[in-house]
C-alpha cells in the first residue's frame, strides 16, 4: 500500500471513531512508525510501505481508534522543547502546565533549590532544571512506577542536581527549599466518570482525584509547606480552570503574602502562588 493510501485509511477508521483530530493523530502515528515528517505526505505520499510498517500502523491506529492516547502508543510527549517519556503511570505533560513553569521561572534564581510535589514525569522539575543555573531540586511521588519514569527522563536529557524520591506528599522529604511548586491531582472525585475517555480511561487516576471538591492536596500542602520553605520562600501551584480563587483563600489562610493568579493563553486561571 502506498503511503497516502495507508495514511488515508488511518484518517477513515479515526474519524469514524469520533477522533476530534483523525488527520492528525493518522499522520503523527505514521510518521512515528515509518521515521517520516509531515513533507513525506505531500512528496512522497505515492512511495510503497513495508509491510511491516502497515501492520504496526493499523495496530497503532486501532488503539487510538479505542481512545487510547496518542502520546502513550508513540511514549513521547514534548514539553518546554524536551521531549520526555510518558506511560500510564504519568500524566500526559500539557501545555498549559508550561504557564506554571514559565513563571516559577519568573522568580527562580540561580543557585536554588526546589521541590516539586506529584511530580510524575518530572516534566516541571526537569524543565526549571534545564533552563537555570546552578539550581538543584527533588521530585517527590507516591508512585514508584512514575517514579522511574521521572528518573530515565532525568538521565536521558542529560539534567543534573536532580533526585527523585517515592514519598506521600512530604512524608519522606527533607530539608527547606526555596520553592514548592505542584501540579497536584485537582479532579473532583464525582466529576472523573465524566472526562473525555483518553483521560478517564488510560491517565492514571491517582494523578488526577483531588477527592470530594478537588482541593485536598491544596489544602495539605499549603498547611504544610511552612516546614520545607526557606524563609521567603515561594509556593506555586497548577489549578483547574475554576479553582484559583479557592486555592488563594487556602493559600491566604495558611499565612501565605502576595497571593497571584495567572491566566494561560485561553484566558483561564491556571497558576496561583505566594510567598510564606
Amino acid at each position: 500500500m502506498k503511503y497516502r493510501e495507508l495514511y488515508d485509511r488511518g484518517v477513515g477508521i479515526l474519524a469514524g471513531a469520533g477522533i476530534e483530530e483523525a488527520a492528525l493523530d493518522a499522520r503523527l502515528l505514521l510518521e512515528y512508525v515509518c521515521h517520516t515528517n509531515r513533507n513525506d505526505l505531500l512528496v512522497h505520499g505515492d512511495r510503497e510501505v513495508a509491510d511491516a510498517h502497515q501492520q504496526s500502523y493499523m495496530e497503532y491506529i486501532r488503539q487510538r481508534e479505542s481512545r487510547k492516547p496518542l502520546q502513550y502508543i508513540t511514549g513521547h510527549q514534548e514539553f518546554m522543547g524536551m521531549v520526555f517519556e510518558v506511560n500510564e503511570h504519568v500524566l500526559i505533560p500539557r501545555q498549559d502546565t508550561e504557564v506554571l513553569v514559565e513563571e516559577v521561572m519568573r522568580h527562580l534564581h540561580d543557585g536554588m533549590e526546589i521541590l516539586d510535589l506529584c511530580t510524575g514525569s518530572g516534566c516541571i522539575l526537569l524543565s526549571l532544571l534545564r533552563y537555570s543555573n546552578g539550581c538543584s531540586g527533588s521530585g517527590a511521588d507516591i508512585s514508584g512506577e512514575a517514579l522511574a519514569v521521572a528518573r530515565r527522563n532525568g538521565e536521558r536529557l542529560g539534567i543534573q542536581g536532580c533526585r527523585f524520591i517515592q514519598s506521600d506528599l512530604f512524608e519522606a522529604v527533607e530539608g527547606r527549599y526555596d520553592i514548592i511548586v505542584s501540579n497536584p491531582p485537582y479532579i473532583p472525585s464525582g466529576v472523573i466518570p465524566s472526562l473525555m475517555e483518553e483521560v478517564r480511561d488510560y491517565e492514571p487516576h491517582a494523578a488526577l482525584d483531588g477527592r470530594g471538591d478537588g482541593l485536598f492536596f491544596y489544602r495539605e500542602i499549603t498547611s504544610r509547606a511552612g516546614r520545607f520553605l526557606k524563609g521567603g520562600g515561594w509556593l506555586f501551584f497548577e489549578t483547574g480552570y475554576d479553582q484559583a480563587e479557592a486555592v488563594k483563600a487556602i493559600m491566604e489562610k495558611e499565612g501565605c503574602h502576595d497571593v497571584t493568579v495567572v491566566r494561560d493563553l485561553a484566558g483561564l486561571d491556571r497558576v496561583v502562588f505566594g510567598w510564606k
